[in-house]
């Protein structure tokens, strides 16, 4: 019930060996006959989240001047967002999710996998929850389409980008809209 996402981060150094237990906790997650069909790449490297930052604005002005819906707009009100993300350069680390559609063989051949999106977004589920465990904050930020996150990261064909998570540390004094989720008789269906 604690866990939030943040757009605010200390610049205090983050635990990376305890990240990546976290990242194999996510990595326990079941998926389509077992495919394991994810990569977790660990971002420190401030060039290479300068660079992200950059190509996210770009792909993030576009949403907001015109690929978003004025619903949709009206809908991100209470977060105060914009196409402008310092979080992605301020943030101790980002956790950058692919997906891998297909795997390669080594004639260079395609193999299927099966329920990708599913299994990759029950891994996620639990990378955020091992995060919050840990005293880490985190947010899910998909600037679509985010086909330059591969490019960026030099990631093979088969891998599509499913998420850019910063994480780090809340910022002092850090605050959150005051939103509320839906209660439990809004989400259960029981049938006894």
């Amino acid at each position: 019930a604690q866990r939030r996402s943040a757009r605010v981060f200390s610049s205090e150094e983050i635990p990376l060996e305890a990240v990546r237990r976290c990242i194999d906790a996510a990595c326990s997650a079941p998926s389509g006959a077992h495919k394991q069909p994810w990569t977790f790449c660990l971002i420190t490297n401030n060039e290479l989240k300068r660079d992200i930052r950059q190509a996210a604005e770009q792909e993030e002005f576009r949403n907001y001047h015109g690929r978003m819906s004025p619903e949709w707009l009206d809908d991100l009100k209470p977060f105060q967002t914009n196409h402008i993300k310092p979080f992605i350069e301020e943030a101790p680390a980002l956790i950058v999710v692919f997906k891998q559609v297909h795997d390669e063989t080594v004639e260079g051949g395609k193999k299927a996998n099966y329920y990708v999106n599913e299994s990759v977004g029950i891994a996620v589920g639990m990378l955020l929850v091992a995060l919050h465990n840990i005293g880490l904050v985190a947010l899910t930020h998909t600037p679509s389409p985010m086909g330059f996150l591969a490019d960026v990261l030099k990631r093979p064909s088969n891998e599509r980008a499913f998420l850019n998570i910063p994480i780090g540390f809340p910022s002092e004094g850090l605050e959150v809209p005051d939103l509320k989720r839906k209660s439990r008789d809004q989400v259960l269906v029981e049938y006894p």
